[in-house]
C-alpha cells in the first residue's frame, strides 16, 4: 500500500510539472496567435489596397502562419485538457485509498 501511494504521490507530481510546462508553452502559442494574426490582418488590408500579385500572396502566408498557430494553441488546449483529467483520476485514486 506505501509503495503504491508513494507511485501515485510521484506521478501527480510529474503530471502538476507536466502541466505547468503546458501552460507555459499555451502562454506562448497565444502570444504568437495575436502576432500572427496581426501580421495577417496587416497583410490583407495592404492586399487589399495595393492588388498585386505579391501582396496577395504575402497576405496568404501570413494566413497560413496564423493558422497554423492557431492548431497548435488548440493542440495544447486538448492536451491540457487531457493531462486535468489524468490528474484529477490521480487524486481520487489518492482520496480513495
Amino acid at each position: 500500500m506505501f509503495v503504491k501511494s508513494k507511485l501515485l504521490e510521484r506521478r501527480l507530481t510529474e503530471t502538476g510539472q507536466r502541466l505547468k510546462r503546458l501552460r507555459v508553452d499555451l502562454q506562448v502559442a497565444e502570444e504568437q496567435l495575436s502576432h500572427f494574426s496581426e501580421e495577417a490582418e496587416d497583410a490583407r488590408i495592404r492586399s487589399l489596397v495595393s492588388e498585386t500579385p505579391l501582396a496577395g500572396q504575402e497576405h496568404r502566408e501570413a494566413s497560413k502562419h496564423a493558422e497554423s498557430m492557431r492548431r497548435h494553441r488548440e493542440l495544447l488546449l486538448k492536451e491540457i485538457g487531457r493531462v486535468e483529467d489524468l490528474q484529477n483520476q490521480l487524486l481520487d485514486q489518492m482520496a480513495s485509498q
